[in-house]
């Protein structure tokens, strides 16, 4: 198949498979007679492996490792299980950090700027330093 077939088989642009082989997770495909780029079902398969791990947040470093590690004869190794793990803590320590700026956001929102001849508490409260010093 051409490139514009797998990626409509992908569900990914032309431009996206294009930037996988540039990065080298996609091997380089076959060529036609006529040096067009030949690419089979492995290839869709791939790439929507790659598409969905990033969708997940995986890098591609990490689903690049992931490729190799699976390619051992136990494909279910301690190592593609502690990247998920890691990844997961990743995510878990995300949602927190969004609660908390949710938490932070509904209290700022409390604070109405009812008063028109005194500072909004709400722009008040975003210009103050942060507790850790951060900007």
């Amino acid at each position: 198949m051409m490139i514009s077939e797998l990626a409509e088989a992908a569900g990914v642009k032309v431009s996206t498979i294009r930037f996988y082989e540039r990065r080298g997770i996609l091997g380089a495909p076959g060529r036609t007679a006529s040096g067009y780029r030949a690419y089979d079902a492995g290839d869709v398969d791939r790439v929507r492996y790659l598409r969905r791990g990033q969708e997940l947040g995986f890098t591609l470093a990490e689903l690049a490792t992931m490729l190799g590690l699976s390619r051992s004869r136990d494909p279910f190794t301690a190592e593609i299980a502690a990247l998920g793990k890691g990844k997961l803590a990743e995510i878990d320590a995300r949602i927190e950090d969004l609660v908390r700026v949710r938490s932070a956001l509904a209290g700022l929102l409390d604070a109405q700027c009812a008063d028109p001849s005194a500072p909004c508490p709400i722009v008040e409260a975003l210009a103050r330093p942060t507790a850790s010093g951060a900007a």
